[in-house]
């Protein structure tokens, strides 16, 4: 399969608006591609460069003869797992979630999103 080819299957493209010591600016990544990013000053520019940053990657996987993976389908997760964890840190993180006034299951998706 060409890089072309690859370009045209259903990738996972995570693109978040960012403020820190830098600036403002969007932060674009490929889910099944590690470390494949770019960044821009609008959600486009951060999109048109990730494609860029994204054929630059499959081609020099398959230069190298490397594999490149499948797109994931993340239609068959349901969003839900368990996590076992011990108590002192289940009652930190709902005393946590209890101050931000959200749910615990809000403020565990918020720390393991950032």
């Amino acid at each position: 399969m060409s890089a072309r080819e690859y370009m045209e299957l259903p990738y996972n493209y995570v693109i978040r608006h960012v403020e820190d010591e830098s600036g403002t600016y969007f932060y674009a990544t490929v889910l099944e591609f590690d470390g494949c990013q770019s960044t821009g000053k609008t959600f486009e520019e951060a999109y048109s460069c990730l494609r860029e940053a994204m054929e630059g990657w499959v081609e020099t996987k398959l230069e190298n003869g490397f594999p490149v993976p499948s797109p994931l389908d993340v239609g068959k997760y349901s969003g839900k797992f368990v996590v076992r964890l011990p108590k002192s840190l289940h009652a930190r993180l709902a005393i946590e979630a209890e101050r931000e006034g959200i749910s615990l299951n809000q403020y565990a998706l918020y720390k393991l999103s950032s």
